[in-house]
């Protein structure tokens, strides 16, 4: 049967791997990675050996098209990144839109993306949130963070720890240094940890203390707009018969 599946990999804790993705692991015909040498690392830890081959943002624009091919063949295929979901700041759109574009079933497994615990632990509304990953590292930049400046939806951004601290200190010129953000590293690993504050004080918080790990940044929206966001929450919990259009209409 030809399919592609994308198997999501755990970002940190080797325990936060599913039941489910351990058996369509098993049962590929060969494995796509990020890179071979950290899924070869998690595939001895759960006992599998497969044939793997390397799938990466180096090479997805010129092999996509071959590999659906040969997935179309009849193969049974997975595709994983170094961590997280594929697709989501790594590589897998590309080969997931040649394999639909072709006609080859495509199945996403639920699991670990580092997004969604740095969101849920930041404290800010999460009922709607702008995902933007990593930002431009130069060209656009600037413009991407103004267009951002009244976003009224909680914002999350990936950043690395060499580029952290200057990183919120851009935010805090566009967007104010009192907004407030939430800021988690090392998410599911022995040193996890998650810094709160002003957009100004984690900026300091992270030039006093280096960074270590991969980065999650979680920004309030534009404060009064979230300000009013999170009293609707509250009013919708209070009392579940109030729904969205409801809320919209009596305001």
């Amino acid at each position: 049967m030809s399919k592609l599946y994308i198997v999501p990999t755990p970002i940190g804790n080797l325990d936060d791997i599913t039941l489910r993705a351990i058996k369509v692991l098993g049962e590929a015909d060969f494995i796509l990675a990020e890179d071979t040498r950290t899924t070869s690392f998690l595939l001895k830890h759960l006992g599998i050996e497969k044939r793997l081959y390397a799938h990466h943002k180096f090479n997805e624009h010129a092999t996509a098209a071959s590999l659906a091919e040969t997935i179309g063949e009849g193969r049974t295929v997975a595709l994983v990144s170094d961590a997280g979901t594929p697709g989501i700041s790594d590589p897998g759109f590309l080969l997931v839109r040649t394999c639909v574009e072709a006609g080859i079933e495509v199945e996403t497994l639920p699991g670990a993306t580092a997004f969604v615990p740095a969101l849920v632990q930041s404290g800010f509304p999460c009922d709607r949130f702008c995902f933007e990953g990593f930002l431009p590292q130069k060209k656009g930049r600037s413009k991407r963070l103004e267009e951002l400046r009244d976003e009224t939806r909680t914002m999350i951004f990936y950043e690395s720890p060499f580029r952290v601290v200057k990183c919120l200190e851009q935010l805090a010129e566009t967007f104010g240094g009192e907004r407030q953000a939430s800021v988690s590293r090392e998410l599911t690993k022995k040193f996890e940890q998650t810094v709160r504050g002003t957009l100004a004080e984690l900026a300091d918080h992270f030039r006093q203390h280096e960074p270590r790990g991969e980065f999650v940044i979680v920004v309030a929206g534009e404060p009064k707009a979230e300000r009013r966001r999170t009293n609707r929450y509250a009013e919708t919990c209070a009392d579940p018969s109030r729904d969205d259009t409801r809320q919209e209409e009596e305001q």
